[in-house]
């Protein structure tokens, strides 16, 4: 009954300060949604279950080679083998290979990304079907048939969820499978596939380049563990297995590759590229929070303040402090209440847009929906928030002497009360100020990232996905196709040159690994030195011309460059001067000695240098030196990508492109037309989302500090307005009095910012810890949010410091 009292109470007082309402129920709405939205991101790709049976049994385990600058070697057959016999702490082993299939029969064709995988895969996994089956033992070895399972993203999003696609036979490069049923919904790890088929339907997996070639390394592996094996035995126990393969094996391992083996719990590895960048975003979330409170605790003292008289008068008229006090504990559950249902309400598009974020780094986001912890977590924060809010003011004496002094509608602040106001406005700015800081670090990267110069025509040059369609087609029909595609689209109206290519820059990085190793005539390696390895590229003649690369020495490629003739290459100018720093790389003679070479048809063929062309680096957006090797179409099989040079709208001939493309064949795909300043920008969207969702953070947290600061120094010249009176009365020049609130201004701002830096420094040395890529922001960015602060916070201090000195004197010296 009471709280009702109270509550309608709390309503009639609010009424009357419209104004400070929708100001503190707007800012806590802000400060709770960005952190209802945030947690319920964090909670879903973090902290959620995985759909899997009995998950915590699950683990990854990951071959590197440092030496080599592999994160991930992947396996090969053989050592899959190896520690399939020897391994006792699991219960089995799933094996995983992404791979490409161009898919004829489901609509239009398209390339799908694809996972080939063992009979044992799923029941590893521990994954169950929505339709039909999935993938068992009786799917596997050479002579089984052709069997699929689709993803169900893939079912729902391109095949409309069509059950009767169960039982339909499709084509999947140059085999033909049967889709046999639908997976549920699960995380697409290693890779966001949308076909997995049985090893059969590759037949690479079949070769015996691939059963027998321990260097051939392209399988991902998970494990379940066994009944009561710990993560930390069957890790010692494969640490101990595979250092007796490398002994056993040493050509294989070389020592300066440093091979290793190492297992993590499955939900770690899928999480693991997230989890970094959404804790930085749940702590910045964490900081708007306090912002947002911090400026509703200094408009709520200062509410208090001026209500002094009415709770002295309630005081004096027998009401306890606890009654006192849950008045304004009622008072600030309706406003935080109203602020928390407001922030849910906006909370709900920003997972959307977070969750499209997230799936950048992790693929769990993908699927990511509004939850009831998006609610809970706004419940949480608005009592949180309320009681914080509620035990802020200082209460008045009950004595009923002192509650009438105070009656008089007057407004004294106590030194207290103006060291609680600047501690709150000085808290806001520091949280901001880190914000700032880190935001302007992430734009400076993002500046230098897209002012870096790429050593491409990117303007004027579209590039298309044409993959290889080898289905009943020899290498030199595969050749002619591409040749007579070109031929017909360099006859389209504005194409200027036409080429193919074995990979789009940027957006194809890391297809080749760290490269090949590789010697050239007259090379000498220095002792203990490892063999140079380079990156292997096929191109056709005029690839460097449609490109805007030029050819610094030597010749191009041309149509006389033929499989039955020399065997030719050119290299990369970094390469040339490595090799021979004094002297001509061209005529040398450079041969493969790599032995991965053999197991994709790659001939140990010495090869004479005919060119060297200009650096260009196309697996990393800012560029170093780039070591390749590039060979001509008609000699090393290749292509795929289709690179038109155009002198108008590149995009205009896409449909043109396209035509040609499918008359010539009719279930060859054509896919993800782009220019290359279109695909450069498309591979810098995570950088730019990153600084964009900083800098709206940051931009937030500045308007409401500055809303804050504005407050403090407004409600302080209100304070002081008879002091203000007596200094212009006794002669006090009036841009002194200005002076003095914007000096104020600027000495809250600039202890914001001491504080700010000394805790955004032991938060970054704290985090550093525990991640790696945390960093600190160079001294541009510290600075430029320290000058944007302090420039805020005058101008901030500009309305009060204008009504300081419009006092009227005779008004001022009567308010007493």
């Amino acid at each position: 009954m009471k709280f009702l009292t109270d509550f309608r109470f709390a309503l009639r007082s609010l009424g009357r300060v419209k104004g400070l309402t929708v100001t503190v129920i707007v800012t806590l709405a802000l400060g709770i949604g960005a952190n209802a939205a945030i947690f319920s991101v964090v909670r879903g790709v973090l902290l959620k279950p995985l759909v899997n049976r009995e998950e915590d049994r699950l683990i990854y385990i990951r071959q590197s080679a440092p030496g080599l600058r592999a994160a991930n070697a992947n396996f090969s057959v053989p050592e899959i083998q190896d520690l399939r016999a020897r391994a006792r702490s699991v219960t089995g082993f799933g094996e995983f290979s992404t791979i490409g299939f161009t898919v004829v029969g489901l609509g239009e064709p398209r390339v799908v990304r694809a996972g080939v995988v063992d009979g044992s895969y799923f029941d590893v996994m521990g994954l169950r079907p929505v339709l039909g089956r999935l993938l068992g033992p009786g799917d596997d070895g050479p002579k089984a048939a052709g069997a699929a399972v689709l993803t169900y993203r893939f079912w729902t999003t391109a095949l409309g969820s069509d059950p009767s696609v169960i039982g339909k036979v499709v084509r999947l490069g140059t085999r033909s499978a049967t889709i046999v049923g639908v997976l549920e919904p699960s995380v697409p790890y290693p890779s966001e596939t949308e076909i997995i088929a049985n090893i059969v339907t590759s037949p690479h997996h079949l070769s015996a380049t691939m059963v027998t070639g321990r260097v051939h390394r392209m399988t991902e592996l998970f494990a379940r563990l066994q009944p009561g094996a710990t993560l930390e035995s069957a890790r010692a126990e494969f640490r101990t297995i595979h250092g007796a393969i490398v002994q056993e094996h040493p050509d294989a391992y070389p020592r300066n590759a440093d091979f290793r083996i190492d297992a993590v719990r499955l939900r770690d590895q899928i999480t693991s590229p997230a989890r970094t960048v959404l804790l930085v975003l749940l702590a910045a979330s964490g900081l708007i929070f306090i912002i947002a409170c911090s400026n509703v605790a200094n408009l709520i003292l200062a509410r208090s303040v001026r209500r002094e008289g009415e709770l002295a008068i309630r005081a004096a008229l027998g009401a306890s402090a606890g009654a006192l006090r849950r008045t304004l504990l009622v008072e600030s559950l309706v406003l935080c209440g109203a602020g928390a249902i407001l922030g849910v309400l906006i909370a709900r598009p920003m997972v959307a847009i977070l969750a499209r974020y997230a799936s950048r780094f992790s693929v769990r986001a993908l699927d990511l929906t509004v939850d009831s912890s998006l609610l809970l977590v706004g419940v949480v924060l608005a009592i949180t928030a309320a009681i914080l809010l509620a035990f802020i003011p200082r209460l008045p004496s009950t004595d009923a002497s002192k509650g009438f002094a105070l009656s008089n509608g007057s407004v004294r602040i106590t030194t207290g009360t103006n060291r609680r106001l600047r501690l709150f406005a000085i808290t806001q700015i520091a949280a901001s100020f880190v914000l700032l800081a880190g935001a302007g670090m992430l734009l400076t990267s993002l500046i230098a990232l897209q002012s870096a110069p790429t050593g491409f025509n990117t303007h004027n040059v579209l590039a298309l996905n044409v993959p290889v369609m080898s289905y009943g087609r020899t290498p030199d029909q595969v050749i002619g196709f591409y040749k007579e595609t070109m031929r017909r689209i360099g006859e389209l109206p504005g194409v200027e040159r036409v080429a193919v290519g074995a990979l789009v820059p940027w957006r194809d990085a890391g297809t080749f690994g760290p490269g090949f190793q590789f010697t050239v005539e007259g090379y000498a390696k220095g002792v203990g030195e490892d063999d140079p390895r380079a990156q292997f590229r096929t191109v056709s003649p005029g690839f460097f011309a449609a490109l805007g690369v030029p050819i610094v020495a030597g010749r191009d490629f041309s149509d006389a460059d033929r499989r039955d003739g020399e065997r030719v290459v050119i290299v990369s100018q970094s390469l040339a001067r490595r090799m021979f720093p004094n002297e001509d790389a061209v005529n040398r003679h450079l041969t493969w000695i790599d032995p991965i070479m053999k197991f994709i048809d790659v001939s140990p063929t010495p090869r004479r240098i005919v060119g060297i062309a200009a650096d260009v680096d196309d697996q990393n957006v800012v560029p170093g030196p780039a070591v390749n090797v590039y060979h001509p179409m008609d000699q090393e099989i290749g292509g795929g990508r289709l690179f038109v040079h155009v002198r108008s709208d590149p995009y205009a001939l896409v449909a043109p492109i396209r035509r040609i493309i499918r008359d010539l064949s009719a279930d060859q795909p054509v896919e993800r037309p782009a220019t290359l300043d279109d695909i450069r920008a498309e591979v810098l969207a995570p950088d730019r989302l990153n600084t964009l969702v900083f800098g709206g953070f940051a931009g937030v947290a500045l308007l409401i500090a500055v809303v804050g600061v504005a407050g403090v120094l407004a409600f302080s010249v209100s304070a002081r307005t008879r002091e203000f009176g007596i200094r212009l009365a006794i002669g006090s020049a009036l841009r002194h009095l200005l002076g003095r609130v914007l000096g104020e201004g600027a000495v809250i701002a600039i202890a914001g910012i001491v504080t700010g830096a000394a805790a955004g420094y032991l938060l970054a040395r704290f985090a550093g810890s525990y991640m790696q890529s945390i960093r600190m922001p160079g001294a541009l960015p510290v600075i430029s949010a320290a000058m944007l602060l302090v420039v805020a916070a005058i101008l901030a201090s500009l309305m009060p410091a204008s009504r300081a000195s419009r006092v009227d004197v005779i008004q001022a010296l009567r308010s007493e």
